[in-house]
């Protein structure tokens, strides 16, 4: 173990000033498993108490480090399309752009980056005529957007909330 992590008691930060324990770490393992498993199971498992869980995973909650939610495949809820769209845009207003599509129902993913495009953003349409009418009629008609390019999903072959702990 270095000489930082015996200084924090075997804690790691998340490089925001969290500190997060060992402990907080394989409870995160138990719930991206399945984040339906009982705290009395959980604790069973690590052999702590239920008090324990519960407390260290609400104070991971409100701190922002866990959430917990139902993650769900939207194919399998009728979006027929399913996609990646690289944007590129005026540099000015980058972030006012983004924010723009965030607010987008069809967006559940958008983030800044460095590299061919100044966006990413992953999208679901009910359709081809829909995905159609997000990138003509709303995507693209945003101030400072210049260009998108569209990535069609055909086969999601890995999606994985399983990571960060290990």
């Amino acid at each position: 173990m270095s000489e930082a992590r015996r200084a924090t008691n075997g804690r790691a930060s998340n490089g925001r000033g969290l500190e997060i324990s060992e402990l907080d770490k394989r409870i995160i393992e138990h719930l991206q498993e399945d984040g339906r498993r009982p705290f009395t199971q959980i604790a069973a498992d690590l052999g702590v108490s239920e008090a324990a869980v519960r407390a260290r995973t609400n104070r991971l909650i409100e701190r922002g480090i866990l959430q917990v939610v139902g993650v769900t495949d939207p194919l399998k809820l009728g979006f027929q399309q399913w996609a990646m769209i690289g944007i590129r845009c005026e540099a000015a207003r980058l972030i006012e752009v983004a924010e723009a599509v965030a607010a987008f129902p069809e967006t559940d993913y958008v983030v800044v980056t460095a590299g061919s495009y100044d966006i990413l953003v992953e999208a679901v349409a009910e359709d081809n005529e829909a995905l159609l009418q997000f990138l003509s009629e709303r995507l693209r008609k945003i101030p400072g957007v210049r260009e998108t390019e569209t990535f069609v999903y055909l086969r999601l072959m890995k999606q994985s909330y399983q990571w960060g702990t290990r």
